[in-house]
């Protein structure tokens, strides 16, 4: 009886041994299995996807998933709720979501420009910001960056933004979503939108409106979309956000180094519904106006920059912040040397 007694906790004990080292196994796997969510699937982020695309993310032995939102504060709940490991975010809200337990911090910047584009119902030349005088044109959301750098370049530009544009005010639309904003454009007869690409140039290929400058020719460099993770997340797994902003920068340096068209075949399997042709056009359109960051550091400069126009264009809230609150550039540093 004793011998079935030991056999049966010899038995237990292995079982154990089995299941613990099977758990183990489990996490030392999840330890590299990312799971980012980005604000919104766009061309604008192509280094992001070549990177996934053509397995760099997989050199550096990670295995990420990437989720779509519908828009920043949907990411960030999902950062902050633990659905997600990496946001891939406009840097105001990570700013806004300072002060919540274990803040969100940006370890690495993707884009340095607005990417969108102004576009006019009729042909214009020479583009002026002072043209936007007395009209109407459709932003982005209220409190986003694309809205929020519209409006600071207006005033810039010596012009009131309200709704009378019988006095020469302009009217900033706010009200629109963002995939809504060109068929919004189209019907509702306003002078003026801003569309990110494709969409700009699709546009007008269909005869409905003529892409004009870029919106970050006149904002230049900023922080606009940004990688951002929990602190928590840095100080536990610094070698896995290493090798995922390695991935990422892997991606930016094919686009800047192959052809348009090589880099819009990098970007099909996750374009589906494109063709090579648009996604080209995007890509040039892009590297034209120096869009992407060559470097994942985000300045302190182009912080403060940031700053300012979130809080002369939030006239409810200030945002006192510092840079070393939202910014952790330990990893970024690495990267690229």
């Amino acid at each position: 009886m004793q011998k079935v007694k030991n056999l049966s906790f010899f038995i237990v004990a292995m079982l154990i041994m089995v299941v613990t080292s099977l758990m183990f196994v489990g996490c030392g796997e999840n330890e590299n299995r990312i799971r980012l969510n980005e604000v919104t699937h766009s061309i604008f982020y192509a280094p992001l996807y070549v990177a996934y695309n053509l397995g760099y993310f997989e050199d550096e032995g990670l295995e990420v998933s990437i989720e779509s939102a519908t828009g920043s504060d949907a990411s960030m709940t999902a950062l902050l709720s633990g659905s997600a490991d990496i946001v891939l975010v406009g840097p105001e809200t990570v700013v806004y979501s300072q002060g919540t337990q274990d803040s969100p911090v940006v370890f690495g910047q993707l884009t340095q420009k607005d990417g969108s584009f102004f576009v006019s119902s009729e042909p214009i030349e020479n583009f002026t910001l002072d043209m936007l005088e007395g009209t109407t044109i459709i932003g982005g959301r209220q409190g986003g960056m694309p809205a929020m750098t519209l409006e600071y370049i207006i005033e810039e530009a010596g012009l009131t933004i309200g709704t009378d544009t019988a006095r020469g005010e302009v009217n900033l639309r706010t009200d629109v979503s963002f995939p809504m904003i060109g068929s919004e454009f189209v019907t509702s007869g306003c002078e003026f939108c801003t569309l990110f690409e494709p969409t700009a140039t699709n546009l007008q290929n269909e005869g409905n409106g003529y892409v004009l400058d870029a919106v970050g020719e006149f904002s230049g460099y900023l922080p606009y979309t940004v990688f951002a993770t929990k602190q928590s997340f840095l100080d536990d797994k610094p070698e896995q956000a290493e090798k995922f902003l390695t991935a990422v920068y892997r991606g930016y340096q094919y686009i800047a180094t192959s052809s348009s068209l090589d880099a819009a075949k990098a970007l099909e399997s996750s374009f589906s519904g494109m063709t090579t042709e648009e996604l080209q056009i995007a890509v040039e359109q892009y590297l034209s106006i120096d869009a992407w960051c060559s470097s994942p550091v985000m300045s302190e400069e182009s912080f403060d920059k940031m700053m300012e126009i979130i809080n002369s264009t939030t006239s409810e809230t200030q945002y006192n912040v510092t840079y070393s609150q939202v910014v952790d550039n330990s990893i970024a540093n690495l990267i690229g040397k």
